[in-house]
């Protein structure tokens, strides 16, 4: 056995709640909770050692997030396929032009526009944040 695999396996029970995809909200929560701790050790520094363990968890988060949990752009499709909406059929967000934008990505939601969908759709402003 090599010296890497010995100490890897030696300090394993300590480091592999650190090392795997997240499968349920505990998971998620934990390596979250993690990631903010390890940023605020590492900080800017792009050389230190446990940035590749931040790169690592992070994608691991941002996976997770694009998996259970919808972006606004996402929900904004899915609540529009479910009401049978055209983009012209929302003009609190504003014309078909600017729904169009934002269903590509090419433009953000504002304020008011996540106000006047949350109160159309009946969901919570968060849905759109």
């Amino acid at each position: 056995m090599s010296a890497l695999i010995k100490q890897a396996v030696e300090h394993w029970q300590f480091i592999s709640p650190l090392l795997h995809k997240p499968t349920n909200e505990a998971d998620y929560d934990l390596l979250v909770k993690a990631l903010d701790e390890l940023l605020e050790l590492v900080g800017e520094d792009e050389s230190n050692p446990l940035m590749s363990l931040v790169d690592i968890i992070g994608d691991w988060i941002e996976a997770y997030d694009h998996e259970h949990r919808p972006m606004p752009v996402d929900a904004l499709r899915y609540l529009m396929r479910e009401h049978s909406l055209s983009q012209s059929d929302l003009p609190g967000v504003g014309a078909q032009s600017v729904v169009s934008e934002v269903l590509s990505g090419k433009r953000q939601l504002n304020l008011r526009q996540v106000r006047w969908l949350a109160e159309r759709f009946g969901v919570s402003v968060e849905t759109f944040i």
